[in-house]
C-alpha cells in the first residue's frame, strides 16, 4: 500500500489506505498484468449496490492492446499528454434502467452513485496491491460509446488510468507543479448533524 503523503493528515482515526489513496499523473513504465487487474475488477463487483442491481460496467485494455489505444484516443489532448503511460485503462459505465420485481424496465436513479461506489473499490484495491489510478472526466462520451459498441441505456462516468507510480520529472512541465496530493475540504464543510452543512 502506498505511504500517506506528509501533507496530509485526517482530523479523526480513518484507515490509513483512506488518505494513503490518491490521483497522481505520473506513471512508470512497468506493466500490470492481467491477474492484477482482475484482482481490481473483482473488487469493485463487490461495491455496495441499490436492491443488488450492479449497474455498473467496465472495459478496459492493457497499454498495447487495440482497447487500451481505442480508450486513448477518446481523451482530452490533455488526458492523452500522461495517461498513455499508465499500464492500464478502465472506462466505468452504468445502465441507466432496471428490472422491476414486475419485470418492467424502469428507470434505475441510483445508477450513477453505486457505479461510484464501483469506482471506489477499485481505487482503494489499487492502492492496497501497491498501484495508483486517476480518474478523467475530460473524453468525448459519444466517441467513445460508439467505439466500444456500448448500447443505449448505458451512461458513460469517466475513465480510470491504472499503474504504477512514476516519476513527475517525466510528466509535461505544465503538469509537474499539479503533482501532489490534494488537500479535502474542512469536515465541517460536508457534514453536519441534523442540517444542511455549509
Amino acid at each position: 500500500m502506498s505511504a500517506i503523503p506528509a501533507n496530509r493528515n485526517p482530523d479523526y482515526p480513518v484507515d490509513e489506505m483512506f488518505p494513503a489513496r490518491w490521483s497522481p499523473r505520473a506513471f512508470s513504465d512497468a506493466p500490470v498484468t492481467e491477474a492484477q487487474m482482475m484482482s481490481l475488477l473483482e473488487a469493485a463487483r463487490w461495491a455496495p449496490s441499490a436492491a443488488n442491481v450492479q449497474p455498473w460496467r467496465l472495459v478496459w485494455g492493457l497499454r498495447g492492446d487495440a482497447g487500451f489505444a481505442t480508450i486513448l484516443d477518446s481523451l482530452s489532448a490533455g488526458n492523452q499528454a500522461w495517461a498513455g503511460q499508465a499500464a492500464a485503462l478502465v472506462v466505468m459505465a452504468s445502465k441507466t434502467m432496471r428490472t422491476t420485481s414486475t419485470g418492467e424496465e424502469a428507470p434505475n436513479p441510483t445508477h450513477g452513485f453505486d457505479t461510484g461506489a464501483a469506482w471506489a473499490s477499485l481505487a482503494f484495491q489499487a492502492n492496497l496491491s501497491g498501484l495508483v489510478t486517476h480518474g478523467m472526466g475530460g473524453f468525448d462520451k459519444d466517441r467513445l460509446a460508439e467505439a466500444l459498441n456500448v448500447p443505449q441505456g448505458y451512461s458513460l462516468h469517466a475513465v480510470i488510468a491504472v499503474g504504477h507510480p512514476g516519476d513527475p520529472a517525466t510528466l509535461p512541465e505544465a503538469l509537474r507543479a499539479r503533482e501532489v496530493p490534494s488537500q479535502r475540504k474542512p469536515l465541517p464543510e460536508i457534514a453536519a448533524r441534523g442540517v444542511f452543512p455549509g
